[in-house]
């Protein structure tokens, strides 16, 4: 999205961000030119904008590479305890703006493009989002990388290099479309290949034994093939490294194909093999046990092992370089996280490489993994939680599915020691679950290998020891933790709404930037009028900015004075947005019975992806842009109310979106959401929050008081009484009028008068098979909402209420989270070093 402000007031306001690099212009202008001939190999009588892009990040890159290779000098000579971020997903966004501010040369950036006559904002706006996750677990990992740096940790992301990332959703007729996110088309500038440190990684094969154990034979090789991109933290000229596998086939032909002459038959099944790292697969909330995802995830894990066990022989003890032969202190120099199961194969890879391959015993071997690695739970869902089937991993994987059956055994004896005679809880608690096809639960499975498992927020972390993995809390409490999640500050806040980091830094210092509780000093100014003006000037900007282009974009004339009121996640029917599309049926139907009444006017933002396969998910979103439809173009609602479907939501849109919003949408029935980071962006950048007492909700009206939030519907334990009682959705339905006109309106064809049975299954599912709970809700949902109406019509007291949610938000940045993850999980400490500058002396400096 391109800026309204005008070349003064943007640069103004960029200087206040990054004095530091003014003095550094000429030095930047230089490089650009140098990149622009020597690197893309173009003057400026042909350079593209996308030249000058390549060109401006490629200079931006040359900051980085020595920081980055001192920060690998410094990590090798220090031989710190090394953290191993395990995840299938990273939803980076764009890199370009961040990079500058963490380096602290924005402003020298974007003089420099000014001087040479170009826009900074529009070279950012050609930047690809690096789409490599579905919604919140990768977001969640990118922002875990920036506070891994910020903090000065020794920390390694590693991931798979996806061809293709979450697709690119297209609106057409009202539903949704898939296209194909092509990310890397015009080339990644960020990125390094190291060919050098390519990988084998082995599949199917068989297992014989031998004099010296178990050998896995016969195997197909696909090699994993590492790209490095730089994590800078911010200002402290640490720089870690974010590792994605991609897959590479073998360079051998099958020389059968040569005899037979079939040459390019051999080529082409060649390329097979790298199908592994082709693509992204689009769901985050639904098991599907495809072989090409269990390929992915062995994948991931099978080479990650090989280049942590590579790293850790070839450590330094001070000055004296040994190769470290012994794996005693591997644990004492090795930290795992698995982020959720899709990792959770290193478990047995890990124990396949020390016995099988390093000789040691399996006691010895099992020691050191429940030591190295921890598991991170992300879901509550039966049906997001992985299964595979044992068959499929013994054809793929027999030798692990070997290990996993022995490790069960022990397990279960042990459980059998602990609690003899009960068949039930062993039943229960067995890594093979037999009812039917036999699969392997791998929660359960990462659970019994690791150290520690953790929950993503308290209720969350409740609910896993109470519920879902109970028998295994009973069996070792000790190993249970919570690590509410977090985000980053210095792209929700300093890189996403400059303007308020700028009032904010102005009353209280910059300091909030790495230490995000300093904001509660904020609380001091909450009913200071001129504080107040100014808070609510730069959301009025942000909002009009966001105005411009969204009226552009679906040609909506919009409301400047209106409730932004936003709900922006993936399309899911636990976050239930049908709940609020009910919302915005009954604001109409309101407003048609009473067209001169009082009615504080709403623009009503809802944007997010459904799976491709999800049926469901996108008849709701077809539901939202027909009802849409007819809103926006009823004359008698005028500008009282709109509504907007946002297309293609991704990490640069909410960067947007989430600065320009007064009311944040967090209706998830309660017991559903694990924790959610989206809520704590809004919060940090002075929205309110409508929302279920679920995820990290709960501790954000904590955090800011009851009276700053607008919590409504039932809580976990009334969901699980309802569920016992039984939900009869009829009995809402005839008992609530408002209720009953929205659903029969969605039934008959009200919103779809050319199809009027297009909607009949949504009603359907709200009156016969809701296992969310709409209906119970909708009630206290409407009441409550009415509130948040009747709040914001007081802009005094909604300004205040927002300047609280800011000044609250301290305990939700992830240099928090992972502070705690640090100390209680991995066993290192966060340093806050600041590294030596590129230009300095190599010796340690403080921060």
């Amino acid at each position: 999205m391109s800026s309204l402000q005008s070349d003064f007031e943007k640069r103004k306001q960029i200087s206040v961000r990054g004095i530091a690099g003014v003095e550094n212009v000429q030095s930047a202008k230089t490089t650009f030119n140098r990149h622009l001939h020597y690197t893309l190999v173009k003057d400026r009588n042909v350079a593209t904008p996308r030249d000058y892009y390549f060109a401006l990040a490629y200079s931006v890159r040359d900051n980085l590479v020595s920081r980055w290779i001192r920060t690998q000098q410094y990590y090798h000579e220090k031989d710190p305890k090394r953290v191993y971020y395990l995840s299938l997903e990273y939803y980076m966004g764009r890199t370009l703006s961040n990079t500058m501010i963490n380096l602290g040369i924005q402003s020298a950036c974007d003089e420099a493009m000014y001087q040479l006559g170009l826009d900074i904002e529009e070279l950012q706006e050609l930047e690809e989002d690096a789409g490599l996750g579905n919604g919140g677990l990768g977001r969640l990992a990118a922002c875990f990388l920036d506070s891994m740096a910020t903090l000065g940790l020794a920390a390694y992301g590693y991931g798979i290099r996806y061809e293709y990332g979450i697709f690119a959703q297209k609106i057409v007729n009202g539903e949704q479309t898939e296209e194909p996110d092509d990310w890397l088309r015009f080339g990644n500038p960020w990125e390094k290949a190291r060919p050098e440190f390519m990988l084998p990684v082995n599949f199917y094969g068989k297992v014989e034994d031998t004099p010296s154990g178990k050998k896995w034979v016969n195997t197909q090789v696909v090699f994993a093939m590492p790209y490095d991109s730089p994590i800078p933290g911010y200002q402290n000229n640490i720089v870690n490294t974010l590792r994605l596998w991609s897959a590479k086939s073998p360079v051998e032909f099958n020389l059968k194909f040569f005899n037979d002459g079939d040459y390019i038959q051999a080529v082409l099944d060649r390329n097979l093999a790298e199908n592994i790292s082709r693509v992204l697969y689009p769901n985050d909330n639904n098991f599907e046990g495809k072989e090409l995802r269990l390929k992915q995830e062995y994948f991931m894990c099978a080479a990650t092992l090989q280049d942590i066990i590579r790293r850790f022989k070839a450590s330094d003890y001070g000055s004296s370089s040994t190769v470290r032969t012994s794996f005693s202190s591997f644990p004492d120099k090795v930290a795992i996280q698995l982020n959720d199961t899709h990792p959770s194969l290193a478990i047995p890879e890990l124990m396949r490489i020390l016995i099988d391959i390093e000789g040691l015993s399996w006691e010895a071997a099992w020691d050191i993994t429940v030591r190295t690695c921890a598991y991170t739970n992300h879901t509550v869902l039966p049906e997001a939680l992985e299964r595979w089937p044992c068959g499929m991993l013994e054809h793929i994987l027999p030798r692990h599915m070997q290990i996993i059956y022995h490790i069960n055994f022990l397990h279960l004896q042990q459980v059998q020691a602990k609690f003899p005679g009960d068949m039930d809880r062993m039943r229960r608690m067995s890594l093979i679950e037999e009812d039917g096809e036999k699969r392997v639960n791998m929660a359960h499975l990462s659970i019994v290998g690791s150290h520690a498992v953790n929950g993503v927020a308290a209720i969350h972390s409740d609910i896993i020891k109470k519920d879902i993995f109970h028998d295994f809390y009973e069996m070792t409490p000790d190993k249970f933790q919570n690590k509410t999640n977090g985000i980053t500050p210095r792209r929700w806040l300093l890189l996403c709404n400059p303007a308020l980091s700028d009032v904010i830094t102005d009353k209280i210092g910059d300091s909030w930037i790495t230490h995000l509780d300093h904001l509660k000093q904020l609380k001091a100014f909450a009913k200071d009028p001129s504080f107040q003006r100014a808070v609510q000037k730069v959301k009025q900007e942000n909002k009009q900015r966001l105005i411009t282009e969204l009226e552009k974009a679906y040609n909506v004339k919009l409301n400047p004075a209106s409730m932004f009121d936003v709900q922006v996640k993936r399309l899911h029917e636990y976050k239930r947005q049908l709940l609020n599309c009910l919302h915005i049926i009954t604001m109409y139907n309101r407003i048609k019975r009473n067209p001169t009444g009082k009615f504080v006017p709403r623009t009503v933002m809802i944007g997010g992806k459904a799976a491709p396969g999800y049926y469901t998910a996108k008849k709701i979103i077809k539901l939202i842009n027909y009802v849409g439809n007819v809103v926006n173009n009823d004359p008698v609602v005028g500008d009282k109310l709109k509504v907007i479907f946002l297309e293609n939501y991704r990490v640069t849109l909410a960067e947007q979106l989430i600065p320009a919003s007064d009311l944040s949408e967090q209706i998830s029935t309660a017991g559903t959401e694990a924790s959610g980071t989206g809520n704590m962006k809004f919060m940090l950048n002075g929205a309110l929050t409508i929302g279920t007492l679920d995820g990290a909700n709960v501790e954000m009206a904590e955090e800011m008081g009851n009276e700053n939030i607008f919590i409504f519907g039932m809580t976990v334990d009334e969901v699980e009484a309802l569920k016992k009682s039984g939900y009869d959705a009829y009995k809402y339905y005839n008992a609530n009028p408002e209720l009953k006109q929205c659903i029969d309106q969605i039934q008959n064809g009200f919103f779809s008068p050319n199809n009027p049975s297009e909607f009949k299954d949504i009603a359907d599912i709200l009156l016969k098979w809701d296992r969310f709970y709409l209906l119970a809700d909708y009630a206290d949902y409407i009441k409550v909402q009415d509130k948040v109406s009747e709040t914001y019509f007081n802009q005094n007291k909604w300004v205040e209420m927002a300047i609280h949610n800011i000044a609250s938000s301290g305990k939700f940045s992830s240099d928090r989270t992972i502070a705690e993850y640090a100390r209680e999980i991995w066993g290192v400490e966060p340093t806050w070093e600041k590294l030596p500058a590129p230009n300095e002396p190599r010796e340690l400096s403080g921060k």
